[in-house]
């Protein structure tokens, strides 16, 4: 048995000294440099982000009303004044495709928590789906509405 144990052993070890490590000539390929997640569009700072609902804490998907799961895709939005950074209200619509042209519904619905205003929707996501989302803001008290487009790719697996 002692043998047995021995070989096994040192079978493993002559497979991980075999594997080694990337050659010293490897070309190692640079990382992608993540996307924005705000823009300024004058008088305000737009924050956007997208996640899957599996990165809730279950005390916060349960307070808002959401599903945890990797299937599921978030969309956080929020309007800040510049120079204030006081969170402002805003009529927030949002128009999300994927790569294919599919139309994913968002409706967003907008979360008040003492000085900050939120406005969040969620969609369901396939395993390695890249959505587009095109928001359209209009921040209270402004005339023109601006659009903001950004992409965020969704592994589920």
């Amino acid at each position: 048995m002692r043998i047995i144990k021995t070989v096994i052993t040192l079978s493993c070890l002559s497979l991980l000294v075999a594997c080694g490590g990337p050659a010293t000539d490897a070309t190692v390929p640079a990382a992608e440099p993540a996307g924005a997640t705000s823009v300024d569009i004058g008088e305000h700072i737009v924050h956007f982000s997208a996640q899957s609902t599996d990165n809730l804490p279950p005390e916060v998907a349960r307070a808002y009303d959401f599903v945890r799961s990797k299937n599921r895709a978030m969309l956080t939005v929020s309007v800040l004044e510049k120079g204030t950074n006081k969170a402002v209200t805003a009529e927030v619509t949002v128009k999300t495709v994927n790569l294919t042209g599919q139309l994913k519904n968002i409706t967003m619905r907008t979360i008040t928590e003492g000085d900050a205003i939120y406005y969040i929707g969620e969609t369901p996501v396939a395993n390695r789906e890249t959505l587009i989302f095109d928001i359209t803001i209009t921040p209270e008290g402004v005339d023109k509405s601006v659009d903001v487009r950004f992409k965020r790719q969704f592994f589920t697996n």
